[in-house]
């Protein structure tokens, strides 16, 4: 069943277009059987949104604002930093094909978490890093990937985790200008995120579906790898 924290029937104010612009899937249907879904903030959404929806087993994106205090916060709202969210994307995965360990994998790789509330030169609390789960495995694993990924990270230099773990934090959709914004004629090219080169391996209770030539096509050592890669999701075969 869809959660009733982020219910689609209270989380948006504005239009927002039915279906996913590069997947074609529903923006806002309700989960079937061996979907799951959770919530990730790493820099400016835009970015961000791309990376997931490229991983064979998304079902599909939304970019949006979680982990504030206000009901429907507009993004204007959002970016005067006194609404407490931060630009997060929501993911649906089909767990057969797909883990979320697979997803915090990819979270982790593609920004900088060490940075509190900026990432790149976007500053500001609605730029922090964050994942919000759905479910008591998703918590329990995006605790312990954090825990492995900071050892691989001060070994290589880098401070402390300001990553910011929850359960449960209501998901508002962002305006449809925002939605998969970079697969959208005429888009800015833009990705905030900085990522630090430091791969997460294994961590415990991690079931990792992607094979490695996955993660071939991200490249963090290419600046701004998201932007250079192709629109369309990744595929298996």
């Amino acid at each position: 069943m869809f959660p009733s924290w982020m219910s689609p029937r209270n989380s948006v104010k504005h239009p927002i277009a039915a279906n996913h612009a590069v997947l074609g899937t529903p923006l806002q249907a309700l989960l079937i059987d061996d979907q799951e879904e959770a919530v990730f903030a790493c820099g400016c959404f835009w970015g961000a949104e791309k990376g997931f929806w490229r991983l064979p087993g998304v079902v599909t994106t939304a970019v949006g604002y979680a982990g504030g205090d206000v009901d429907n916060p507009s993004y204007n709202q959002v970016c005067s930093g006194r609404t407490g969210h931060t630009e997060v994307v929501r993911v649906v995965w089909d767990s057969s094909i797909i883990d979320f360990s697979d997803l915090l994998k990819l979270f982790w790789e593609c920004h900088d978490p060490t940075q509190g509330n900026r990432q790149g030169n976007d500053t500001g609390s609605q730029y922090r890093s964050a994942i919000y789960t759905s479910s008591e495995r998703q918590f329990l694993l995006a605790n312990a990937s954090r825990d492995a990924y900071q050892n691989e990270l001060e070994l290589q230099g880098f401070g402390l985790i300001t990553t910011e773990i929850r359960m449960s934090q209501l998901f508002f959709l962002a305006e449809d200008y925002h939605q998969q914004y970079l697969a959208k004629p005429n888009s800015r090219p833009y990705c905030s995120a900085m990522p630090t080169r430091v791969l997460l391996e294994d961590f415990p209770g991690a079931d990792y579906k992607m094979p490695k030539k996955v993660w071939r096509h991200y490249d963090w050592n290419v600046k701004h790898c998201v932007l250079r890669g192709d629109n369309s999701p990744i595929r298996l075969n």
